[in-house]
């Protein structure tokens, strides 16, 4: 038996469900449902309020004019015939009358309207032309990962027990049955975002979050989802301008705001990203939707659109290196990338380093490596798992330092358990499944129970 399938059986038989590692109170925020709708994290098959079974055939494209949220979608209501048209998402299913939809004739394409809330009193969605619209009502909760979260601190809990009188060999396996258990889930989620949106779209937004951070993935995968690869790819000598208007950094009123040796660059972004701005307008990012405090200077979302801009440009040379699916070819294309702005800046508004910086670290490419490319590479059905369990750790987090206690307490050897990323990833993986949000309900756990059958 394979160890991601040991420990899948393993996890099973104290599963009821599927559990959010922290279970939000709150209603994500519209923006961020309309991004985890178009990546398809909710599924693909529903069943409307009506009971009626609808399959997404296409999740379309984000909307640039008035309207609803996506355009040139398709579905399948009850295994019928596809029908095209247009998908609203709202927070509150009344949100279609209190926003004026109902005699809005730019909805009145709309086939699909999803939202989170269904009012207790019943409500019918209806264009201006009196049709019915099928009324989809969404769970967040099912959601699999959360695009930021705040772990809070732990002690030891009960399940490092069975952890610490376990021989090093055999707690290694244990991490590793849960790193491939992981990745595996990893390499579904983009099998079915490829089936969406293609290889290469797929790839690209992938990347595009990884470079967001937990901070800004939710900014990053906007981006991504908004201005697509073949859309940038056309429009090469624009594609920057066009990332940094639509993230909302172009909007400074004049250029006395910026330094000397910037103004010259923000006015060339200015001047190709002025013939796209009327249409992008509605695309644009609030201002809100950005996590700037706390950010290193070197992590700054505006150097990783650069970045990002790079990687566009040079898309065909990244394929090329992915294809090989070997972590020396992507690190020699990541280590290349060259920005001669970015190389010596770490905003907009920064004065000039006197030094260089690379646009794309090591511990940024090792993450991008184990979340990005060797799931991808496994949804290709590569040999890579040997790869994978070498890969060194380059960072720490505060999620992961929450878990390591929790499981590990004091044991001298949890920094040794901790060295490689595909560790790292099944320490994650065992904290989710198995520990809960506070040691007050630690009496609990399954896990030692589960670890006693771990032979």
């Amino acid at each position: 038996m394979l160890l991601a399938d040991r420990y899948a059986e393993l996890r099973e038989t104290t599963r009821v469900r599927e559990r959010a590692l922290f279970p939000s109170k709150r209603i994500p925020s519209e923006l961020e449902l309309q991004a985890r709708w178009f990546a398809g994290d909710f599924g693909k098959h529903f069943v409307t309020t009506s009971g009626n079974k609808i399959d997404i055939i296409q999740f379309g494209t984000w909307n640039r004019e008035a309207g609803p949220d996506f355009r040139d979608a398709a579905i399948r209501i009850n295994s019928g015939e596809p029908v095209r048209g247009c998908i609203e998402i709202d927070l509150i299913d009344r949100n279609w009358e209190t926003h004026g939809h109902a005699t809005n004739p730019a909805f009145e394409e709309t086939v699909l309207h999803v939202f989170v809330e269904k009012s207790d009193r019943e409500f019918f969605t209806r264009t201006k032309s009196n049709r019915n619209v099928p009324q989809l009502c969404i769970d967040p909760t099912v959601l699999p990962d959360a695009f930021s979260a705040n772990v809070p601190l732990a002690r030891p809990g009960r399940c490092q027990s069975p952890l610490k009188d376990l021989p090093e060999e055999r707690v290694k396996s244990v991490l590793d049955a849960a790193a491939h258990f992981r990745l595996r889930r990893k390499a579904a989620r983009i099998c079915s975002k490829i089936d969406s949106h293609g290889r290469d779209e797929a790839l690209f937004q992938e990347i595009a979050a990884a470079l967001g951070y937990k901070e800004n993935k939710l900014p990053f995968t906007l981006i991504a989802q908004r201005l697509l690869l073949k859309l940038l790819r056309e429009n090469a000598k624009d594609n920057e301008a066009m990332l940094f208007g639509v993230a909302g950094f172009l909007e400074a009123p004049d250029l006395g705001v910026f330094k000397r040796s910037t103004r010259d660059y923000v006015r060339n972004l200015w001047d190709r990203w002025w013939p796209h701005r009327d249409e992008m307008q509605r695309m644009i990012l609030p201002a809100k939707v950005w996590r700037l405090s706390g950010t290193r200077p070197l992590n700054h979302p505006q150097r990783r659109l650069a970045a990002l801009s790079i990687l566009v440009r040079d898309w065909p040379a990244f394929r090329h290196a992915s294809g090989k699916r070997a972590v020396l070819a992507a690190n020699d294309f990541f280590r290349g990338l060259h920005h001669p702005f970015w190389k010596f800046h770490y905003t907009l508004t920064a004065a000039t380093s006197p030094k260089a910086m690379a646009l794309i670290g090591e511990s940024r490419f090792a993450e991008i490596l184990a979340n990005v490319l060797f799931p991808f590479w496994l949804s290709e059905d590569a040999d890579i798992l040997q790869e994978y369990g070498k890969l060194a750790a380059r960072l720490s987090n505060r999620r992961l330092e929450t878990a390591a206690t929790r499981l590990f307490g004091n044991d001298p050897r949890r920094a040794q358990f901790l060295k490689t990323v595909a560790h790292q990833q099944g320490l994650l993986q065992i904290y989710e499944d198995f520990c809960m949000q506070d040691n007050s309900d630690c009496a609990q756990c399954p896990f030692p129970e589960q670890m006693a059958r771990w032979a």
